[in-house]
């Protein structure tokens, strides 16, 4: 069934890579709590799964884009932290360049206002 206030999943899955390296790129963060800024940033339209973020983090992490650090959190449990690597920066840097790009087109056809890249 089509629900219109959900962001397609093909959507959610093509968008998961710059979301994740944009998140990474304020700052270093774990995999739930990736989870929940997307949850807070779309207002609860984008639905992250932990089997959607944990792929893309590793395939990230194998293309050297990101690194991670296990730590103990304060409740004294390990959580695997996520950062940008330098490449990483490099790969935010050009990701939002083409997004960008996406984004003035179809603001275009959608008579927008057109975002500088």
């Amino acid at each position: 069934m089509y629900k219109p206030y959900m962001i397609a999943k093909d959507l959610v899955a093509a968008s998961s890579r710059p979301l994740i390296l944009s998140l990474l790129a304020e700052g270093e963060s774990y995999g739930y709590a990736l989870i929940q800024r997307v949850r807070e940033l779309s207002r609860g339209e984008m639905e992250w799964t932990d089997g959607m973020l944990y792929p893309v983090l590793h395939r990230l992490e194998k293309e050297g884009l990101i690194e991670s650090e296990w730590r103990s959190a304060e409740s004294g449990r390990e959580r695997k932290y996520y950062r940008l690597s330098q490449d990483g920066r490099r790969a935010f840097k050009a990701e939002k360049q083409q997004w960008l790009r996406v984004h003035n087109t179809l603001g275009k056809l959608w008579k927008l206002n057109p975002v500088s890249i």
